[in-house]
């Protein structure tokens, strides 16, 4: 992955993120984060 690729992926979710809370609230990034998290723990189960 080139520089240019990375700094556009994360300003896209960054920007992502901030229409996010602007229109429903930070109750998403509070369940996205919870989901994520689970989902790291079943990625390092297979391992």
């Amino acid at each position: 992955m080139t520089n240019p690729i990375a700094i556009f992926l994360g300003v896209f979710i960054l920007g992502a993120l901030v229409i996010d809370v602007m229109m429903f609230g930070t109750e998403h990034l509070i369940f996205l984060g919870k989901k994520f998290f689970e989902l790291i723990e079943w990625i390092a189960f297979w391992r």
